[in-house]
C-alpha cells in the first residue's frame, strides 16, 4: 500500500516542545504531521532572569527560544518548535489567570480597552535555534459590565482559566469582543504563517 500524500519532507515529524491541544491542531490542519514533547522548564523563572520591564514581545521570544531549546537538547536529531504568547494592554502585561476569580479580574481591566497578543515560535535544531518568528495581533473588547463578566465567566467554567486574558476567542469568548485585528492562529498562539514560510525557505516543505 503506497504512503499517503504530505507536503512534508522531514524524515520524521516536527517536534512541538508543548502539550498544547491546540497549537498541535494548527499545526495539523495545516498538513504537517507533529509530535510532541513538554519542554519541563519553568516560565517564570525564565521570565525573572530578564531585564525588569522587558518588552511582552520580547518576553514571549525568550520564552519560546528556551521551549524549544529545552527539548532540541534532548532530541538533537529532531525539528523543534517552540512557543510562547503575551498579552500586552497599555504595557501591563497579563498571565493566564489562576482560577474563575482572577479571569474576573482580568477581563474586568481589558473590558473598553484595545490589546496586544505576541505570539513567537522558534525553531531548534541540535540544540541551536535557527529562526524565530513572530506576529502581532490587536483585539478590542467591548465595554463589560460586572455584571456581564460574571455570567461570561460561569457559562465558560474552567476554560476561562485556559487562555491568557480569560478568554477563548474560538469559544464563547467571542461574544467579549468589538473588534479582532489579526491572524486568527496567531490570535490562538501561534505565528502560522511566518512558521510555515520559514519552513519552505528551510525546504522542509514541498511547496
Amino acid at each position: 500500500m503506497s504512503a499517503e500524500p504530505s507536503l512534508w519532507r522531514g524524515a520524521e515529524p516536527l517536534l512541538l516542545a508543548s502539550t498544547s491541544a491546540t497549537r498541535r491542531a494548527l499545526l495539523e490542519s495545516a498538513g504537517l504531521p507533529v509530535e510532541t514533547e513538554a519542554p519541563g522548564v519553568d516560565e517564570r523563572a525564565l521570565e525573572a532572569d530578564l531585564p525588569e520591564g522587558a518588552p511582552p514581545g520580547a518576553v514571549a521570544r525568550h520564552l519560546a527560544r528556551a521551549k524549544a531549546l529545552a527539548v532540541s537538547r534532548r532530541r538533537p536529531d529532531r525539528l523543534v518548535i517552540g512557543a510562547d504568547q503575551t498579552l500586552d494592554c497599555a504595557g501591563e502585561r497579563f498571565h493566564k489567570p489562576a482560577d474563575a476569580a482572577e479571569a474576573a479580574a482580568h477581563l474586568a481591566r481589558l473590558a473598553g480597552r484595545t490589546h496586544v497578543l505576541h505570539s513567537v515560535a522558534a525553531l531548534a535544531r541540535g540544540g541551536v535555534v535557527e529562526r524565530d518568528l513572530a506576529q502581532d495581533a490587536r483585539l478590542s473588547l467591548r465595554p463589560l459590565s460586572p455584571d456581564a463578566i460574571a455570567r461570561y465567566v460561569a457559562l465558560a467554567g474552567e476554560r476561562a482559566t485556559r487562555s491568557v486574558g480569560g478568554y477563548q476567542v474560538e469559544g464563547l469568548g467571542i461574544h467579549l469582543f468589538a473588534r479582532i485585528e489579526g491572524d486568527h492562529a496567531a490570535i490562538l498562539g501561534l505565528p502560522l504563517l511566518p512558521l510555515l514560510a520559514a519552513l519552505r525557505e528551510m525546504r522542509c516543505l514541498d511547496f
